[in-house]
């Protein structure tokens, strides 16, 4: 007596789960020019090393004699991979099986998924791609619906996990296709997502809203990149596949895996030392002109390494990782083409988000600063921007990793508050302005009766304009110490790379004093 038949019957099993929804649905997948579930998987993965975890999970067909005679797999793929040989945890819906729509295997496997992540405190990918419950129930049919049993969709097991993996490991997401309803609260809780061109992220379809609220509308129109990119409620948009694979892969590249340790150092070919002469000139002496922030962010950073996401929401601030000498730093910094680099409600919201992500994986900060105050106007007063402005703020005085700020040109009223932590390295260019208010609205507010009462009132304007900037100059601060330097902006480099050296070094040397520091 031995085990061979059933193990025969396991073998087949999992031949039979290969086949995913069946020939004709994996070819109505490659049709619509994306591929299923497994080849995304083997796409991100390094070769051979996925172990999939639940194989057989799944509905099991057998003829009149009890024999198997088909399987039907679970619409839930997971399991173990790595990434650069680095572990990590990823799944996904199968869209070639009733459209991902999950079945009671699925959802017990998604939520597994999560658990596994947090059990071994690896990095989290999902893939997304389904839609939500059916009113035919889990995995059900029209002519043969499933009366719901078990835990109910808002069973609070559904969300434990899926809210602990975001103070714990880094989570990166996909919609590569379709995605709503519970899936879509999958994607959006993450650290990183990312869409491609053809996907949409809903609540509920077209068929529910013109229901519910009688407007036809198209899944585009409704969630597609235009839509979600500008509400935040996804980061980055990919070209295709394969690019939305590939940022999630660089994303993870900047992070630990988990919120234990730190940063890993991938050393580039980037000189310490290496001196910019583009940045003596790059800020305009007119104060009304615009520059390009990203073009001096490429001038410090170690070559080819700042990767931005969010670009599309809260424009005016700009948001991403990067390496410095190799160490990934998170960077915040000012965008002057748009609103001047007021901060808006978006801005602010956008901010403090970044900052809590910051401060779960222990990432050093450099801001580089060129905020002339909060967005002003009835829009933004409408959008609520004092307050989620101040929350923004109040969430970084509390930030417990290493910050550094650099003071590019304008430093205005309490927005600018939101580039500097507690504890600040505090570097200041030439071209560096502070005060309360901008010059241009202080002068308009202080010494309105005396311009209008001029002979020349314009006239009057620009010479109090003149004079009130001449005291805007960063060099009182620097004498008064109100800065830590005032440097030649082609220094900036080196000089952030000795700090960050220093805090590298800092925290090697007192790893659990600082763990303890840093738990979330």
């Amino acid at each position: 007596m031995n085990w061979k038949k059933e193990v025969e019957e396991i073998k087949k099993r999992q031949k039979l789960s290969l086949n995913q929804g069946g020939e004709l649905s994996v070819k109505l997948q490659h049709e619509k020019g994306r591929n299923t579930l497994r080849e995304r998987i083997d796409l991100i993965l390094d070769k051979n090393s996925f172990d999939e975890v639940g194989k057989i999970a799944g509905s099991p067909e057998f003829d009149e004699k009890d024999k198997l005679k088909n399987f039907t797999p679970a619409n839930f793929l997971l399991g173990f991979g790595k990434i650069n040989d680095r572990s990590v945890i990823i799944g996904g819906e199968d869209f070639t099986l009733k459209g991902g729509s999950p079945n009671p295997s699925g959802l017990r496997k998604s939520i597994y998924t999560e658990e596994l992540a947090l059990k071994y405190k690896i990095p989290l990918i999902r893939l997304h791609e389904g839609g939500g419950g059916s009113v035919t129930g889990s995995g059900g049919s029209a002519k043969k619906p499933i009366i719901p049993s078990g835990d109910a969709v808002f069973s609070k097991n559904r969300f434990i996990a899926l809210a602990k993996c975001l103070a714990v490991v880094p989570v990166a997401t996909a919609a590569l296709g379709p995605v709503a309803g519970l899936p879509a609260a999958r994607l959006v809780a993450s650290h990183f997502s990312v869409m491609t061109k053809d996907s949409q992220v809903l609540i509920a379809g077209p068929a529910v809203v013109k229901r519910a609220l009688g407007i036809e509308i198209t899944k585009e129109e409704l969630g597609g990149p235009n839509v979600h990119l500008k509400s935040g409620t996804v980061d980055n948009l990919a070209e295709n596949e394969e690019d939305a694979l590939n940022q999630i892969k660089k994303f993870l590249s900047y992070l630990p895996d988990n919120y234990l340790h730190f940063p890993p150092n991938i050393k580039t070919r980037d000189k310490k030392d290496r001196i910019e002469n583009d940045l003596i000139d790059i800020i305009p002496k007119d104060r009304r002109k615009t520059y390009n922030m990203r073009k001096v962010l490429s001038l410090i950073l170690d070559t080819s390494t700042f990767f931005e996401y969010g670009r599309k929401y809260g424009s005016s601030l700009i948001t991403g990782l990067a390496r410095l000498n190799g160490d990934p730093v998170a960077i915040i910094a000012n965008d002057c083409m748009i609103y001047a680099g007021a901060m808006t409600a978006e801005a602010s919201m956008k901010l403090k988000r970044f900052i809590e992500f910051v401060n779960t994986f222990n990432l050093p900060v450099i801001s580089f600063v060129d905020e002339p105050g909060f967005m002003i106007g009835p829009d933004s007063e409408k959008a609520g921007t004092i307050r989620h402005g101040t929350s923004a703020i109040s969430a970084l005085m509390q930030s417990k990793v290493p910050w550094a700020s650099v003071i590019v040109r304008k430093v205005f009223g309490v927005a600018g508050g939101a580039h500097f932590a507690p504890d600040s390295y505090v570097l200041s260019w030439p071209s560096a302005e502070t005060g309360t208010l901008p010059v241009e609205g202080g002068v308009a507010i202080a010494f309105r009766k005396e311009i209008e009462s001029a002979k020349n009132p314009e006239e009057k304007r620009k010479e109090l304009e003149l004079t009130l900037a001449k005291r805007s100059s960063p060099f009182p601060r620097a004498e008064n110490f109100s800065v830590h330097e005032l440097i030649d902006p082609r220094e900036t480099r080196p000089k952030l790379i000795n700090w960050l050296e220093l805090v590298v070094k800092t925290r090697e040397a007192n790893k659990d004093i600082f763990k303890t520091y840093m738990l979330p």
